[in-house]
């Protein structure tokens, strides 16, 4: 008995009191299954079942079977699946296989003829975590963080504006996972496709920069949740855009005092506040920052005749 307690307070001895081996790296991926809580409770074993073979089907399809089959700690959590695998394989988790992924679900969906549609939330993240071979294998803080992005309000606003017969599977990245996979180019995805958000979950003290990345978008991709309350802040007097060679416009001052003038082309989005902008009463948030054919693009002055 006293050899097993201690054993046990070796176990749990606490934090920065003596040094000991950092546990395995691993990369971790976390699925969500979409509203899965407001479904009716015939279908909570279907989906429950059916989430992990779909995983298992898009990473055979992806050639990363192996991926499924040395998986460490899975496990089911009721309306979704989480495992880890080895971390070097994470620029390919993130591309092809999330893309693998939307194709498989939209297979299903259709062939289910909306009978259990499924609509996928992804998270990605990598770090130390223990393997010990039991019910408690990789506990850790990664693992919790992984969770804590899952349920974050930028990808669950995301998957809820796309449209659901286009948009399948919305993943968030840590900002780790986007830094030493995607920023460093071991990925097959220009960062392009990736935007920044900054996690955060309701009810819950957590906080994190990540990065949004949908294989098939098909609405807005926000850097900051569409349910934001926007933030009036005072315009300048005088705005002097830049353009994508850094020259400023060379006709003089251009006033602005209610909202926002652009001249040349816009990439990406603007933020509008609550104001009347020649004529226009935009309410709310028209988008935190929109990337891709979701922003607005215009030529010219489009205040150009409205003096």
């Amino acid at each position: 008995m006293r050899e097993s307690n201690s054993e046990l307070s070796q176990r749990i001895a606490g934090p920065y009191t003596r040094s000991r081996p950092l546990p395995p790296y691993r990369g971790i991926l976390a699925v969500d299954a979409k509203d899965f809580t407001g479904r009716p409770a015939i279908e909570h074993e279907a989906v429950s079942r059916a989430v992990p073979e779909l995983l298992k089907t898009a990473l055979t399809r992806a050639d990363l079977r192996d991926l499924w089959d040395d998986r460490k700690f899975p496990a089911s959590t009721g309306d979704g699946y989480v495992f880890g695998f080895d971390p070097t394989r994470l620029p390919f988790v993130i591309h092809p296989l999330l893309f693998t992924l939307q194709d498989v679900l939209t297979d299903f969906n259709v062939l289910s003829h909306g009978a259990v549609p499924i609509r996928l939330r992804a998270s990605l993240h990598v770090g130390p975590l223990p393997e010990t071979g039991d019910e408690f294998s990789g506990n850790g803080t990664a693992r919790n963080d992984t969770h804590r992005l899952l349920d974050s309000r930028p990808v669950k606003a995301v998957l809820a504006s796309h449209k659901e017969n286009i948009t399948q599977v919305a993943a968030i990245l840590s900002d780790r996972c986007y830094e030493d996979a995607v920023a460093s180019g071991y990925t097959g995805r220009h960062p392009d496709h990736f935007v920044e958000v900054a996690a955060t979950v309701d009810g819950k003290s957590f906080s994190q920069r990540a990065w949004i990345y949908v294989p098939q978008p098909s609405g807005p991709l926000y850097e900051e949740s569409s349910e934001a309350e926007v933030t009036q802040e005072p315009v300048p007097e005088a705005v002097r855009p830049i353009g994508r060679d850094n020259t400023q416009t060379p006709h003089g001052r251009i006033s602005a005092p209610n909202g926002n003038i652009n001249t040349g082309t816009v990439h990406g989005g603007q933020s509008v506040g609550n104001h009347h902008v020649a004529g226009d009463h935009v309410e709310g948030n028209k988008a935190g920052r929109v990337r891709g054919f979701q922003g607005d693009q215009v030529r010219g002055n489009k205040y150009q005749g409205r003096q």
